[in-house]
């Protein structure tokens, strides 16, 4: 029985494409998100000078928080980014829930300076 090699290692190449593709339209988007965040941690700090010396405390506290969060996500997001086609899928599950621990910290920090 003979097997065509050639088409075996296109088949592999599509497979890595497709997986490739995923990831880099997944990384695409959790840079957007994150940018997107940035922007809304800018206009909370903002928000916050403008509200006087116990909302800016009180928000310096929560940025604490964001800050750290955003950085766990931006590690999440490298790794992500770094990792190996079999490998990105498994870092994937601790990169959505950084996401959703930031995304959480800043509809909190937002709720409380409107």
């Amino acid at each position: 029985m003979d097997v065509d090699v050639r088409h075996d290692e296109k088949d592999n190449d599509e497979e890595r494409k497709n997986h490739m593709s995923e990831r880099d339209a997944y990384v695409k988007k959790l840079k957007a998100q994150l940018d997107e965040w940035n922007a809304d941690t800018d206009r909370l700090e903002a928000r916050a000078r403008k509200a006087g010396a116990e909302a800016s405390l009180a928000y310096e506290r929560q940025a604490k928080t964001l800050r750290r969060q955003r950085d766990d996500a931006k590690a999440r997001l490298a790794e992500v980014q770094n990792a190996g086609e079999d490998a990105w899928e498994h870092l994937k599950k601790g990169a959505d829930q950084a996401w959703a621990d930031l995304k959480s910290s800043l509809e909190k920090a937002a709720a409380s300076f409107k």
